[in-house]
């Protein structure tokens, strides 16, 4: 089931599975999400709980007991149910159930709340903890959006901008999307970085620590943009699928990093975004500004 919010700028479509964002147009009714091409990448905008990337050996463990795991967890491929629809305002709560437990033995609350403020999307996501003795969990948004924003311009004529002089340091997971402990520098002392159709051709880059609060999607010539706000996320990374021209580009604010290729197996033992105690709750937001 689909829901929909939209003020003068903004009209915000979310859909139950996955509380995934499927559609964002601006007031001149121009799509600015990517539209899932499954040719291309199947997705628009998922959610990535309560893990971001790949496990150690595609599992982990817990309690003895060994539970396969997909990239990116679970949250984006259930349904969540809708708890509250309102003129500027869309939440989603997806609970541990028959579904989930065999994925993730934990009880927990995943809360997705949508809003939208003139023109920035508001997207805050809470988990809750709420009877286990220490709930561990990774989570991060991967918003596609899409290229290029008109039929006059090519991959070329956009950047990847930061606020001011970065060089940015990416953390490697090649070639099987596990962190090896290398790293190496995307550019140096730069204030943006321009868009290439083979930018992604090894994959994604995983920025960490960024001095910037805001990574934006630039249109050179006109100064449209896609602007996110980044302050507080301890990795940034941009990626997108393999095809030329690019049809999308990711801006990907993560609290937590695909696991290393010597993890250890069990859950808890793994880095974590956070770790709650009973009754404990944490919650993150991704604001987006669309200025076109």
């Amino acid at each position: 089931m689909q829901a929909t919010i939209h003020n003068e700028f903004l009209t915000l479509t979310v859909d139950t599975h996955g509380a995934e964002a499927v559609s964002l147009k601006n007031a001149a009714g121009q799509e600015m999400l990517w539209q899932a091409d499954p040719a291309v990448w199947k997705r628009h905008a998922p959610i990535l709980f309560p893990w971001t990337g790949k496990l150690t050996g595609g599992a982990f463990t817990h309690k003895g007991k060994t539970y396969p795991g997909g990239q990116h967890g679970f949250a984006r491929d259930v349904e969540h149910t809708m708890t509250h629809h309102a003129d500027n305002l869309l939440e989603f709560e997806l609970h541990a159930n028959a579904e989930t437990l065999p994925k993730w033995p934990y009880a927990f609350v995943l809360r997705s709340t949508f809003t939208l403020e003139g023109e920035t999307v508001h997207h805050t996501l809470t988990v809750e903890n709420p009877v286990e003795d220490k709930l561990c969990f990774g989570i991060g948004y991967h918003p596609a959006f899409a290229l290029p924003f008109d039929d006059r311009h090519v991959t070329e004529d956009y950047e990847i901008r930061f606020d001011g002089v970065e060089s940015p340091l990416c953390v490697s997971a090649q070639p099987d999307g596990l962190l090896n402990g290398q790293s190496y520098y995307l550019a140096r002392n730069v204030e943006a970085i321009q868009l290439t159709d083979d930018l992604f051709d090894s994959d994604s880059h995983a920025m960490v620590n960024l001095r910037s609060a805001h990574v934006s999607v630039i249109e050179k010539d006109t100064g449209r943009s896609i602007v996110c706000d980044v302050a507080g996320f301890p990795y940034t990374l941009i990626w997108s699928a393999l095809s030329k021209p690019l049809r999308f580009v990711c801006i990907e604010p993560w609290n937590s990093l695909p696991a290393s290729v010597d993890d250890p197996q069990e859950w808890e033992q793994r880095a974590a975004a956070a770790c709650l105690a009973p009754g404990e709750e944490w919650s993150t937001t991704l604001s987006t500004t669309f200025n076109r």
